[in-house]
């Protein structure tokens, strides 16, 4: 009988210390127990300790200060519309964002290392709800492990945690302030009102009716859009879209809200607010390319494939006096797609 078989056989019966020889897996394993425990400077060094506590105090404060640094500099930097401007107050708040959460960080990690208990402990493997002697036990190691913590024992310490996790939260309620005022209903009107001209984007200039051919179409903003103070905000939600198409093709609405085979329809999506800016002729289906969102001209831009989920806006157009189109009236119901209080 070779060694291995003589391995084999021994393998289960209970006590075997017999091990596989020429480098094989020997049956049972040793416990090899803990290396001795390394004290550290702290654990024998009252000075060390005391040292430790001011380090982790030392970071603690510089939390502290970066907190206060993230308000000061959204207080005490006003913007003023200008890239320099915008970039100094980005710095100051990542900065003082960076200080505040690194701090915090190095000075919980520090604490741990240099003064909480580092000593190996072995929990055995028990059954997972434990007696009522075992959950007291457990209640109890709870307890022991506050207290040796040393919170009790390091006020310092304790005040000062106190302290930047008080202060940590705080600039949340800056940051939120400083989104700007509440919307209000902004995001359910447009600029669009009666007797609003038709200028075309980006070059300018109204647009009369007899320009409209049957087949095209025009990008077009509300006049006087660019003397608004924030105009980039108006034209996200103003932008328009006029075609024409044969009289064939309209429906009763786009009689009624059209001019002469010309109709004017928002050129926001309904899905993500992506410009509707793809019109395929032969089809009359205007295309968001964000997402793939077709709508149907000829339905009342009814959505007929992709995501959107709700038709265009049309906005309601006529002709002046000298042949230029106008808006009778702004949108019916807020362009764009949903948000929590859409009305």
């Amino acid at each position: 009988m070779s060694d291995i078989e003589r391995a084999d056989e021994a393998h289960g019966q209970p006590g075997t210390t017999l091990a596989k020889p020429e480098g094989g897996v020997p049956d049972r394993f040793e416990n090899p127990g803990l290396p001795p425990h390394k004290h550290r400077m702290g654990d024998t060094d009252p000075k060390a300790a005391k040292r430790a506590e001011h380090q982790v105090v030392f970071f603690l404060l510089l939390s502290m200060l970066g907190s206060i640094g993230i308000i000061v500099s959204i207080i005490a930097i006003k913007y003023d519309g200008s890239f320099d401007q915008v970039s100094l107050s980005t710095k100051a708040i990542g900065l003082s964002m960076f200080l505040s959460l690194f701090a915090l960080g190095i000075g919980a990690v520090h604490w741990a290392k240099t003064l909480m208990p580092d000593d190996e402990r072995i929990d055995m493997r028990h059954r997972q709800r434990g007696t009522t002697a075992e959950r007291e036990e457990a209640v109890n190691i709870l307890k022991e492990g506050a207290a040796e913590a040393g919170l009790g024992r390091r006020p310092l310490i304790r005040n000062t945690l106190i302290g930047a996790l008080a202060l940590f939260p705080i600039p949340a309620v800056f940051f939120f302030r400083d989104t700007g005022p509440l919307p209000g209903n902004d995001l359910s009107t447009t600029m669009w009102k009666a007797d609003t001209y038709l200028v075309k984007d980006p070059e300018g200039g109204r647009i009369r009716a007899a320009d409209v051919t049957l087949g095209s179409v025009m990008h077009v903003l509300p006049e006087g859009i660019e003397e608004l103070e924030h105009p980039l905000n108006e034209k996200a939600k103003s932008a328009v879209l006029i075609m024409r198409l044969d009289a064939s093709l309209l429906t009763e609405k786009q009689n009624n809200w059209g001019v002469d085979g010309t109709v004017a329809y928002s050129k926001i999506c309904t899905h993500m607010g992506c410009p509707v800016a793809l019109y395929e002729q032969q089809t009359h289906h205007l295309l968001c390319p964000c997402h793939q969102s077709t709508f149907d001209l000829t339905q009342d831009c009814k959505v007929i494939f992709g995501p959107a989920k709700r038709p265009l806006p049309q906005l309601p157009i006529a002709v002046d006096d000298d042949g230029y189109l106008v808006a009778t009236d702004g949108f019916s119901e807020a362009v764009g797609p949903s948000f929590w209080e859409r009305g």
